[in-house]
């Protein structure tokens, strides 16, 4: 016959082991006493109310590969798009209506850009993160606050509207991609006729990548950014105006010691305001 377990077992047994410790060898009583008829005598535990399920959260998925057929036709849909966008404003609504793009399904906003389209320079970060996802702005959470300081550093201010001292910002990638990733190379490709006509609408004297995914985007190729940060390039992209590569301000975040190496990249771009020519590599 099995015992039932005593719902206090675990204070007994400390209990016990308390008195053993203290020398008590012997447990007697002055009557015998039946433990099992106690235990059955004890009141039965009242029910606990059920509480409502709780909802589990949302998980929003990666956005599903588009197969080539379809990044062929979406580069295709894209392109007419962006052709046939005569203004800013133009553009902004023809991205609008693209769907194309899978990452469009799990954005609340598309990110088009902020700050005056006269600037003298215009940014190019990677792609909106959560922040930039929910205001629909580039640059408007921790990241965008440092690109800011940066800014005031040399003079410019999104802000302002006298195109020496404005600047003008977007990013490769107007939805934000899941969990902050890098853009995809599909991704950038397929939306690069988007960024090309805003380049050309915004004609901007020079342009900053800022982070690995712009700089590639205008080269054409895989950049290592920790190499080429500080480089003055002309792509063939960025219709032969001078491209200044540098950190993005996410990573200056991860890496604050390399903002010594951005500041420098800094100074050579108020240089060039200033008046002095760049050194373009080829």
């Amino acid at each position: 016959m099995t015992a039932t377990q005593h719902p206090n077992r675990d204070a007994l047994l400390a209990a016990l082991a308390w008195q053993i410790e203290l020398g008590v060898d012997e447990c007697i009583a002055d009557a015998p006493l039946n433990r099992f008829e106690e235990v059955a005598k004890a009141p039965a535990p009242k029910p606990q109310a059920k509480s409502a399920p709780v909802p589990l959260p949302t998980v929003k998925k990666p956005a599903p590969i588009p197969a080539e057929d379809d990044l062929s036709e979406a580069i295709t849909r894209a392109q007419a798009l962006a052709a046939g966008a005569q203004t800013l404003d133009d553009l902004r609504t023809a991205m609008e209506a693209f769907d194309g793009c899978p990452l469009k399904l799990g954005a609340r906003n598309t990110v088009f850009a902020d700050g005056d389209p006269a600037a003298r320079v215009m940014f190019i970060g990677e792609a909106p993160g959560r922040d930039e996802d929910r205001e629909g702005k580039p640059f408007v959470g921790r990241s965008g606050q440092l690109l800011d300081r940066m800014l005031g550093a040399i003079g410019l201010d999104r802000q302002r509207s006298e195109p020496e001292k404005a600047a003008y910002i977007t990013n490769v990638l107007p939805w934000r991609p899941v969990d902050n990733r890098d853009p995809s190379t599909d991704e950038a490709v397929m939306l690069w006729a988007f960024l090309q006509r805003h380049i050309e609408l915004a004609a901007p004297d020079i342009i900053v990548t800022l982070g690995k995914s712009s700089a590639a985007a205008l080269l054409e190729t895989p950049v290592a950014i920790t190499r080429m940060r500080g480089r003055w390039m002309s792509p063939k992209r960025a219709g032969g105006k001078p491209v200044l590569l540098t950190f993005h301000p996410a990573y200056l975040l991860r890496q604050p010691l390399e903002k010594s190496k951005t500041w420098l990249d800094l100074l050579s771009l108020r240089a060039v305001l200033d008046g002095e020519t760049p050194k373009i590599e080829t």
